[in-house]
């Protein structure tokens, strides 16, 4: 019920609020598991793609957002649960694994799920290494993945902001990839790292971010 509130009365009015430029909507497969792997600028992104997709996305969200107090709390926890996220403990390698087996369930159910390849968004603007937990997904589940840039999301809620503004964005998606599992002398490492270098040059080209060969770790106050 709520869920459908969010598409038939959120989804439009957020297109009405921020007109957003939507390119490559027919990219998204309409029906089966898919994975949608973006790049991340705001944390408004996970609102933002799951209003302007064709079909429901689920992406994963910190636990945090579902325990808030209050009516902020409240109305967080409603948003989150309206659009299918996923609570998930950060932090350790074993919530991280955790996350996966997640999103793996919602593939095997035959649905969208959503990824940040960089693991947290990017204060800088620039495009980070890919973590190499997107390919497992797909070698894993076999869903092809839908490559996904966000471009202006950073001016709706920069990072340390709490109300967002006003701002036009673009969002985009590419070409589904198609990753078969690995076979002879190739190894399960090599193979995640080469299908998720693949998917951060397709990402790469929809958003046409400046790269970085690093990793994008949180700040250390985090």
């Amino acid at each position: 019920m709520l869920h459908a509130t969010v598409r038939l009365v959120l989804a439009p009015l957020a297109r009405l609020v921020y007109r957003p430029v939507i390119e490559g909507r027919q990219n998204v497969p309409r029906h089966g598991a898919v994975i949608l792997a973006a790049n991340h600028l705001s944390f408004i992104d996970s609102v933002v793609i799951p209003l302007v997709a064709p079909r429901p996305v689920a992406f994963l969200a910190k636990a945090e957002y579902f325990t808030g107090r209050g009516v902020k709390g409240w109305l967080t926890r409603q948003l989150f649960t309206a659009i299918d996220a996923v609570p998930v403990e950060r932090g350790t390698h074993r919530a991280a694994q955790a996350s996966l087996e997640g999103a793996l369930e919602v593939l095997a159910g035959g649905g969208a799920f959503g990824i940040y390849p960089e693991g947290t968004r990017s204060r800088d603007g620039r495009l980070y290494r890919g973590r190499t937990g997107v390919a497992w997904l797909a070698l894993t589940s076999g869903a092809p993945v839908v490559p996904v840039a966000v471009i202006g999301t950073e001016h709706i809620q920069p990072v340390g902001t709490r109300l967002p503004r006003i701002r036009r964005v673009t969002v985009r998606f590419g070409t589904p990839l198609h990753f078969p599992q690995p076979t002879g002398s190739v190894r399960a490492a090599q193979a995640r790292r080469a299908a998720t270098d693949e998917i951060m040059d397709a990402i790469h080209a929809l958003s046409g971010q400046e790269r970085t060969p690093d990793y994008n770790d949180l700040p250390a106050a985090a």
